[in-house]
């Protein structure tokens, strides 16, 4: 029995498993060779989807042996990157904003082959993300090892909420619920371990005073009792404004501390995470100051490059270190790959490079104007066929029960709005209350585009009755930078296939459509990207594809025109609200 003719038997199952989803009465009736729920009613059943990466710099530049890699490590907006070790294992995490799970957690045993094992903030107790922004929610976490009770730490920001941390013994199972930190404000807090048990936050905050200028910011550090879970004396300021408080310098943040053969050491972010981004380090001998900063700083930048540069990286910093098991250190941190110095869909991506050090005994990733490469060496270590970078194909068929870990939600886990159990091997979605545009849970499950070029599609089985309901693909920048490759219907109640633009407040635009018969079998939508521009095709139920729209312009969904910290997901959807 093959997966279409399998979907008529499991029609009563779906009927019984998935009537509270669907929400309606369904339709019973289909023509020959349509599986009987094609024609339910507020409901769209997605057979598969395929995501495809076709850069070009990958294809023109082949790795020259299996012991070197791509940056960045993992494309796509994997923003903010922290990392720790245990001496034999690596975790890495990254922020997630408004989209859930929160906080992907990566594993790898020699910092070259990462495999993500599942996300930290997993559940809407650990993360609530009610009425927030796509670019609020979780900022910035920072993963920490304490070998002296052998746990792991994960603390964050919840920007509408406050800061709190979860810890575990075991990173590949659960984490704790949160533990709120009122003492810590500001963002960005980071723990610090020191090897005589004690423990400390660093963290962002207001200077001494208040804030004299615009982006006049500080970094303060409290100590922490690991036994009570709870922060205790007075909130220290290490850093005021950041390397040079007179040049008046701005949104010194990120930090983390380090203890390098007796020396401690501070690395900050500076200069906001835009062009002008970088990172910059001080050292001392305490924890609680005073530190004193490197007069080389920054320690990574990409700042003072020409723009014009071929495939530029930009947006460096934010950076964290960690020691290999071969004393050799490495930094990972956030940067940009934009086109023309416009194009940045991808958002800020996690990059790798190993450490350097100065003669004067400080760590530093890049200098003057060096340029951040594409192509790294690691010595001692060999690639496997897993890898999270380069060109690489990802297909689902929607077979398992649950989805995989690259899928998201916005603001919450949307059981009851998708369904992978209903019809097995189809992932349906209900046609939502909620449009994309709000600031609540829509039926949208979606991933990050990772390529600059690409090709994505899917087939899915729906049957509008009014004017209200859609599903299809869409590509979400944010709330009012949308395009939707839909099914539907149009103001005069025609069966159509369209490509909206989805503006602020919700306000569509119609760029093309078609009429489309629609409830006689499965149509397949299809996006292709080249980088600054979308082409988006249809294929009408046992026909080839056909262009709908070409040449749509991809700065609509960069982040120079819509700004916000994430860069674009694709994914599918269905809502009930649509004018």
């Amino acid at each position: 029995m093959n997966k279409k003719t399998a979907l008529s038997v499991f029609h009563v199952l779906y009927l019984l498993a998935f009537l509270s989803i669907s929400g309606s009465s369904c339709q019973t009736q289909s023509k020959d060779g349509v599986p009987k729920f094609a024609t339910d009613s507020l409901v769209a059943h997605f057979d598969y989807f395929t995501y495809k990466g076709d850069d070009d710099f990958y294809k023109d530049n082949p790795l020259p042996g299996d012991d070197y890699y791509y940056n960045p490590i993992l494309p796509g907006w994997y923003s903010d990157p922290s990392i720790c070790t245990n001496g034999n294992d690596y975790f890495l995490v990254t922020s997630n904003f408004s989209y859930y799970p929160g906080v992907p957690i990566f594993h790898s045993t020699d910092m070259l082959n990462w495999k993500q094992i599942g996300s930290i903030l997993d559940t809407p107790s650990k993360l609530p993300l009610d009425g927030q922004r796509v670019s609020e929610g979780i900022f910035a976490p920072a993963i920490s090892y304490n070998p002296n009770n052998k746990t792991y730490y994960m603390i964050t920001t919840n920007i509408r909420r406050g800061n709190f941390f979860v810890k575990t013994k075991d990173p590949f199972g659960e984490w704790s619920e949160p533990v709120w930190l009122p003492d810590i404000h500001g963002i960005d807090p980071s723990f610090f371990f020191d090897d005589n048990g004690k423990a400390y936050i660093v963290n962002n905050d207001e200077p001494d005073g208040g804030s004299t200028y615009s982006g006049h910011r500080a970094i303060r550090i409290r100590q922490f009792d690991v036994a009570t879970d709870k922060t205790f004396g007075p909130s220290i300021m290490l850093v005021n404004g950041g390397v040079n408080l007179a040049e008046k310098p701005i949104w010194i943040e990120g930090p983390h501390m380090y203890k390098i053969n007796g020396k401690y050491y501070l690395m900050c972010a500076e200069g906001g995470t835009s062009v002008n981004h970088s990172e910059v380090i001080f050292n001392g001998n305490s924890p609680m100051g005073k530190f004193i900063p490197w007069p080389e700083n920054p320690i990574l930048t990409q700042r003072d490059l020409d723009p014009r540069r071929p495939l530029p990286i930009t947006c460096a910093g934010h950076a964290d270190l960690v020691q290999k098991d071969n004393g050799q250190w490495w930094s990972v941190f956030l940067a940009c790959r934009p086109i023309n110095d416009k194009f940045e869909n991808l958002g800020r991506e996690t990059f790798m490079m190993p450490v350097r050090w100065s003669i004067d005994g400080f760590p530093y990733i890049t200098k003057g104007d060096e340029v951040i490469p594409r192509i790294i060496r690691m010595d001692g270590v060999k690639r496997d066929s897993t890898t999270t970078f380069g060109n690489f194909e990802k297909n689902d068929d929607f077979n398992s029960e649950k989805l995989g870990q690259e899928w998201m939600t916005l603001r919450g886990p949307a059981e009851d709005l998708y369904s992978l159990t209903a019809n097995p091997g189809f992932l349906t979605l209900k046609c939502a209350d909620v449009t994309s545009s709000e600031l609540k849970t829509p039926a949208f499950v979606t991933r990050r585009l990772q390529h600059h070029q690409f090709e994505s599609t899917t087939s899915v089985y729906f049957k509008p009755y009014s004017k209200s309901e859609s599903a299809g693909l869409l590509l979400f920048k944010d709330e009012g930078h949308q395009y939707f490759l839909a099914l539907g219907r149009l103001k005069d109640n025609s069966e159509t296939i369209s490509l909206r633009k989805i503006k602020r407040g919700g306000e569509v635009e119609i760029l093309a459509s078609h009429p489309l018969k629609l409830g006689e079998g499965a149509t397949k939508l299809k996006v292709v990207s080249d980088g600054t521009h979308f082409n988006f095709y249809y294929a009408p139920a046992g026909s080839s594809w056909k262009l709908l729209a070409s040449n749509i312009d991809a700065y609509y969904l960069s982040t120079a025109n819509a700004h916000g910290f994430t860069g674009t997901t694709i994914g599918l959807y269905a809502t009930n609200k649509f004018d």
